[in-house]
């Protein structure tokens, strides 16, 4: 996990393990960007030999795609890889689930990847409630109002709850809850080029062109804390205290980013180990999807109307 500034780490990293049927099997890599006197030190029976860091200053970070690109070095080879927020809170019994939920997957695809906007929570005198918009499958849609930019292919998308007690194929994924194969780790490198927004849309492109499939499951047992209103907002890399003191400010970021992921998606650009596969096209995404990047499209069946909504 990436984490900036963010209080709730600590939270988040007790909450895996305390949570897991079997935290042994559960290591932890961490990228902390925070101000000196903010980093975290944890005591935990698990902390030396589970929990992996990489620590820096938050003048120093450029960003979430960045912070997740170096997260991925601190993977060491286990058989599953679950990408998260830092402001995560787990459900128990959660590695056990997500195990059969992929076993599951896996028999229809041994490439598959399982993603989600999870349910959020909300923290009330320091403790998690959670605020469950839908029990079973939360699926991802184009956004109503969202349509192509005419500078860049940034779309908006969000969760849909649906009624399905089986995997329903997805046609995108959520960077702040990813589970797959440890494989994933050298098949789609995280692009570290890109900076916040159009990062999920260039990551399922990429995972779907190289013949993965993309999966929402049914109950998935983790929450988000999203932006709880009445509380103090949480530190964001853009943020203007610090935005402001660096050389390359977060605006420079993401119009960088925004071209490179134009240079991906519309201009066929080769970007080496970061770019589109070869064994699906984007006309097969478009015509499984309802999104067609080439034609610049959005058809209904890529909205609320996939699932009847």
């Amino acid at each position: 996990m990436a984490a900036y500034r963010d209080p709730l780490l600590g939270f988040t990293l007790r909450s895996a393990m305390a949570q897991a049927d079997d935290p042994g099997r559960v290591f932890i890599g961490v990228v902390e960007q925070a101000l000196p006197a903010e980093q975290l030190r944890l005591q935990a029976p698990w902390a030396d030999g589970q929990l992996r860091w990489a620590r820096l200053h938050a003048l120093e970070a450029r960003g979430p795609c960045w912070a997740r690109a170096l997260a991925m070095s601190l993977y060491q080879g286990e058989d599953w890889f679950f990408q998260i927020d830092s402001h995560t809170w787990f459900e128990p019994g959660w590695d056990t689930r997500l195990l059969r939920w992929a076993q599951r997957c896996q028999a229809l695809n041994p490439r598959c990847l399982i993603s989600c906007y999870p349910n959020p929570f909300r923290m009330a005198a320091g403790e998690p409630f959670a605020s469950v918009v839908g029990p079973q499958v939360l699926a991802h849609v184009v956004g109503d109002a969202s349509q192509f930019d005419a500078a860049h292919p940034v779309l908006m998308f969000e969760g849909v709850p649906v009624a399905s007690t089986e995997p329903v194929p997805g046609l995108h994924v959520g960077a702040g809850c990813l589970w797959a194969p440890g494989s994933i780790v050298d098949a789609l490198p995280y692009d570290p080029q890109l900076y916040f927004h159009g990062e999920e849309q260039a990551l399922a492109l990429r995972a779907w062109t190289h013949g993965w499939d993309i999966f929402h499951i049914p109950g998935m047992p983790v929450y988000h804390l999203y932006h709880q209103a009445g509380a103090a907002p949480r530190p964001l890399h853009w943020s203007p205290e610090l935005d402001a003191q660096r050389s390359v400010r977060a605006a420079a970021l993401t119009e960088a980013a925004n071209r490179r992921l134009a240079s991906l998606l519309w201009g066929g650009a080769d970007l080496g180990v970061y770019g589109l596969g070869r064994r699906r096209t984007l006309a097969d995404y478009a015509a499984f999807s309802g999104i067609d990047y080439a034609a610049r499209q959005i058809a209904p069946q890529a909205r609320r109307a996939r699932f009847g909504c």
